[in-house]
């Protein structure tokens, strides 16, 4: 058995371990920025693919499609307002606005280097805090996962709308539409109106590709005769000034989604929510409002759902649970290749968890040269006329729905959506918050019923939240978040 400090070394004194990781970064990077091509199914496909590799090459390969995967997504949000996953969605929000004033190519490179720079804190994290945050992790109980579903509701019912009350209108008909299928507990169909197809539920990946994509495409078809922005591609690397000047914000959002990123289920998209989020309440001196191309909109969730991906090996490297899709497919990878991710595996293979740590560091490294180098080819999409790029926008997001379950109902449901998404913007609701409320729907419906049969009764649970300790702070934060927009909102 191999120490630590080889274990780290690993990736170094084998070069083709260290390449691994280079390939699957740059992979990643272009799998993430393909609306309907996630990270999860990229990493789900190379199980079979290293089914005979030996254990850390194939952890090599997924670590580096992982962290590739994450970032890429922006690059779609940013240049064409279609994320490439959930974890993107934030970024899209002032992303796409920056864009569209000619700065795509210096968003993308700040979007990089601050990618890097959370990933790498989000190693710092998962090295220092395995051992407290696991224990918190653990603590958590079905009313908790409750209340953290509950509070993104709440946070993204204010996210990319002047209007609270139709940001909240859309993340409610989000979770209506992602408990759309059969009951987990009861196996009986929900909302799905004698449809079989139906019965399988609404892929979030269609219903994002459908609002975002398509419904954009039909957005910018009353625009054909608009002048095309010129993007200024000459700066793509941020100035030392500009890192440093938002350093307290990088620290906040990188330490926001460590800590979401280690309690299991949540995952990259929670925290960029919840940075997004916090960029919004603390940043007073931004030049533009949020929404409308604010800097600090995309250095927030680009920076936290970074480091969110050091905090979900946390719970699973100590306890064997997944912090989110990606990890519990890594998890199965390691079975495979006879390891038991747990409390075990730190002691009888501490040389995994550091040769982890060490390839997630090089990862970051390949990250920033691959991400900095095909900015001026990416930034060329938004130079294309709208009446060619529209129809590969479309075409793109047609192959992209049915090559998720190769179902021709997902073709019709990626157009329905569109429709849904195109009179949503016509009318000014956001559209961030129904996929959001999609995936947080059934988290917080399975966690609540879980909750009330573990404390017995509804009584017993409403006392559970006012004497537990975790429950209760994470109630005075909800009633915090809503008395402060409420203030907000006022002022």
């Amino acid at each position: 058995m191999l120490n630590g400090i080889e274990g780290v070394l690993l990736p170094f004194t084998i070069p083709y371990l260290g390449l691994l990781v280079a390939v699957g970064t740059f992979a990643g990077i272009y799998i993430g920025a393909i609306p309907g091509l996630s990270v999860t199914m990229a990493v789900s496909l190379l199980i079979s693919f290293t089914f005979s590799w030996d254990t850390l090459s194939a952890l090599a390969l997924m670590i580096g499609v992982f962290v590739g995967g994450v970032y890429g997504g922006a690059r779609s949000a940013i240049l064409l307002n279609i994320p490439g996953a959930p974890a993107a969605i934030a970024t899209s929000l002032d992303g796409y606005p920056l864009a569209k004033k000619g700065l795509a190519g210096e968003t993308i490179g700040i979007a990089t280097v601050q990618s890097v720079i959370g990933g790498l804190v989000g190693v710092i994290i998962m090295v220092t805090a395995t051992p407290l945050m696991s224990k918190i992790a653990l603590s958590f109980a079905p009313r908790d996962y409750f209340l953290v579903g509950t509070m993104g509701i709440l946070l993204v019912g204010s996210m990319g709308s002047k209007s609270t009350a139709k940001g909240i209108f859309a993340g409610a008909l989000g979770i209506i539409l992602g408990l759309v299928g059969m009951d987990p507990f009861t196996g009986v169909g929900r909302f799905t109106f004698g449809s079989l197809n139906l019965l399988g539920g609404l892929s979030y990946v269609t219903a994002m590709i459908g609002l975002f994509g398509v419904s954009e495409a039909l957005f910018q078809l009353r625009d054909l005769n608009k002048p095309l922005i010129k993007q200024r591609i000459s700066k793509i690397v941020p100035s030392w000034n500009v890192i440093t000047k938002y350093i307290p914000l990088t620290l906040r959002s990188s330490i926001i989604g460590g800590i979401i990123g280690a309690l299991p289920g949540t995952g990259g998209d929670i925290a960029a929510i919840l940075a997004y989020d916090n960029a919004r309440r603390t940043v007073k001196d931004n030049d533009v409002d949020f929404g409308q191309g604010a800097i600090e909109g995309v250095i927030a969730p680009e920076t936290a759902n970074n480091a969110a991906i050091g905090g979900a090996f946390i719970p699973m490297l100590t306890l064997g649970i997944p912090g989110d899709s990606v990890t519990a497919i890594i998890i199965g990878a390691m079975f495979i290749h006879g390891l038991r991710p747990g409390p075990l595996l730190m002691q009888d293979n501490p040389d995994i968890f550091w040769y982890i740590v060490s390839s997630l560091i090089i990862s970051n490294i390949f990250l920033l040269v691959f991400g900095l180098m095909g900015i001026k080819l990416f930034t060329r999409i938004i130079d294309i006329p709208r009446e060619k790029i529209l129809p590969s926008i479309l075409i793109l997001s047609a192959i992209g729905a049915y090559s998720i379950n190769g179902s021709y109902f997902d073709l019709i449901m990626v157009v329905v959506f569109g429709v849904i998404g195109y009179l949503l913007k016509l009318y000014g609701f956001p559209i961030g918050p129904i996929i959001l409320g999609m995936i947080l729907g059934p988290v917080i419906d399975s966690n609540f019923r879980r909750a009330i049969l573990s404390s017995g009764s509804i009584l017993n649970l409403i006392m559970e939240l006012f004497t537990n300790s975790i429950t209760l702070i994470l109630m005075v934060i909800i009633v915090y978040f809503l008395v402060y927009s409420y203030l907000q909102k006022r002022r």
